[in-house]
Formats: structure tokens, sequence, C-alpha cells
């Protein structure tokens, strides 16, 4: 089994991992997301709500395009609250990591794996969010050619940032109804 734990230390903070893999392009890319990522005021509620402390380890790339439109949900989570550390890890610098998070037999990124305080694995989720399929499958199984030009509309931003906040909101419910956990936190 993979020791996520003992790798989460090695994980970057979103500055540090922009400043380190990524070029001016890729920054000015992140950057430009990152503005566009509106939490509602319900949004804020439910993250600045969570109790129990959430350790994410993100593999991703400071070049994909995936990345660039999901990784800065991640830091808003993690500015709502600072129960969430998010770790950041370049897929081609991690190769081991890359090889453990593989999904459907390739080398995706965005991928989380999300531990609970005490370092169980409480979740894995990646690449993209149920939002994000089922406007590529509109886009590529029906009718309709995809021209591959433009930016990401904001009403699929706001989809992909409901989709992920839902994840996250799993892996602290299920932290947040641990039998352990409760226990030893006498709740």
């Amino acid at each position: 089994m993979f020791d996520f734990a003992a790798r989460f230390d090695d994980g970057l903070t979103y500055d540090a991992f922009l400043e380190k893999y990524g070029s001016d392009e890729h920054r000015r890319r992140w950057a430009d997301l990152h503005a566009r990522v509106k939490l509602t005021s319900a949004q804020q509620g439910l993250l600045a709500g969570f109790e129990r402390d959430m350790k994410v380890l993100c593999l991703a790339g400071a070049w994909c395009g995936d990345c660039v439109n999901q990784c800065p949900i991640f830091d808003h989570f993690a500015a709502a609250n600072s129960r969430i550390a998010v770790r950041y890890f370049d897929r081609d610098d991690h190769p081991e990591l890359a090889t453990e998070l593989k999904i459907c037999g390739g080398a995706r990124v965005p991928v989380v794996v999300i531990l609970s305080e005490d370092d169980f694995e409480v979740l894995r989720f990646g690449d993209k969010t149920l939002a994000k399929y089922r406007q590529m499958a509109a886009d590529h199984l029906g009718p309709a050619c995809p021209s591959g030009l433009g930016g990401v509309d904001q009403g699929l931003l706001d989809a992909v940032t409901q989709d992920w906040l839902d994840i996250f909101e799993r892996a602290q419910l299920i932290l947040r109804l641990s039998g352990r956990l409760r226990e030893k936190h006498g709740d």
C-alpha cells in the first residue's frame, strides 16, 4: 500500500508549486482562472463549518489545462478553512505517485487524495468532475464539433467548483462521522 502520509510534507503549497513548475505564461493562466473562481456565501459557510483536518495531496502539472481549470478551486477551499491543507506534486517529478494514481490506465491530472488528520486515506478523485465530463460528452459525442478555442465558460467553472466542493464535503462528512475520530475528539 502506498504511503501517502509519508509524502505529504514533500508537497508544495499552491504558490510554491507554481513558482517551481510554472512558466510566466502558466502562472498567468492560473492567476486568471483563480480570479474567476467565486465561492458563494453558502459555499464559504459550508467550508468554514468543516471541523476535521484534511490533508489533500494534489498530483498536477502547471502545464495542464485541466489543472489550470481546477487547482485554483482547491486554493480557494484552503483559504476558506485552515483545516484544509493542500500540497501539490508535479506529475513528472513524482512518477511513483503518478503510477499509484493512474485513472483508466493513464497518468492523469489533477488527482487528489484526501487523508485524515492521522494519515488514513479517506478518498481519491480525479481527473475531471461530472460537470466537465457532461460538457465534454455533449461536445464530443453529439452533433456539435468543438473548436477548442476560447476560455472556460463561467457556468461550467461554477459547476466544477460545486462538484469539487461536494467531493471535499463528502470527505469531511466521512471524517466527521468516523467512529474512531469521534471517540478521539469526544464528539
